[in-house]
């Protein structure tokens, strides 16, 4: 499957049925780097279907993508027209991160954490000052909410009345473990689908919806949901 896919065009044949078979072989590819030459495992792996589903639906480089900290982007770069830097050889031909360098599908050369928010609410913000089109897609993970900048973001981002589009993956992973108001909340909202009274990204001003976390339903539930936005 992946020997068909060189662009996010490609992806847009690939049936829905056959998406499974494609992200298994996506995570062998990642897998077979990181075993030769190390890097970010889990990050990659756990996005894999977040990341087909958005290019599926999406229209990258008029979509724009903004990762954050961007160590969870090789199945990003696997289809985008990397896949050679996954094969035997090519290892070190892209790097562990997203790199303006290196791709129109990159718009950040970027490996900090707590950025992406920031970054796509400016990129709204320069798309509509230009009349520009194109969605603007911040990807996320819980442990990088707590930092200031990502704050600071969701504060504007509750004011901004463009389209914006902030895609949190709640994985409960962090370099160190996550504690505080923000992941109790987190906490409540996983327990309830989504349902609790308390929800603090309703209290900055933004839109919620809540997605099923489960493999066997993700692919359909981030489909749905980006077919809603796009």
């Amino acid at each position: 499957m992946l020997e068909k896919i060189d662009s996010p065009a490609d992806l847009k044949k690939v049936s829905n049925q056959e998406l499974e078979e494609l992200a298994s072989e996506i995570r062998t590819a990642v897998l077979h780097k990181v075993s030769n030459i190390g890097g970010h495992v889990g990050p990659n792996l756990g996005v894999t279907e977040l990341t087909i589903a958005l290019h599926k639906v999406f229209n990258s480089p008029i979509d724009k993508f903004i990762w954050d900290v961007s160590h969870q982007t090789y199945p990003h770069k696997i289809l985008t027209g990397r896949k050679n830097g996954f094969t035997d050889g090519h290892f070190h031909d892209i790097t562990p991160y997203t790199s303006q360098r290196e791709s129109e599908h990159d718009f950040f050369t970027v490996g900090h954490t707590s950025t992406s928010i920031a970054n796509a609410l400016g990129f709204a913000k320069a798309r509509d000052l230009t009349n520009d089109k194109g969605n603007i897609v911040a990807v996320i993970g819980d442990g990088s909410l707590s930092g200031g900048l990502a704050m600071e973001a969701l504060n504007n981002a509750g004011d901004f009345k463009g389209n914006l589009i902030i895609l949190v993956n709640d994985n409960q992973m962090s370099t160190a473990e996550n504690h505080g108001g923000i992941y109790r909340n987190l906490a409540e909202l996983r327990a309830t689908n989504g349902q609790a009274e308390n929800n603090f990204f309703k209290t900055f001003g933004l839109d919620y919806k809540y997605l099923a976390p489960t493999s066997e339903e993700e692919f359909i539930s981030i489909l749905d949901w980006a077919l809603e936005q796009h």
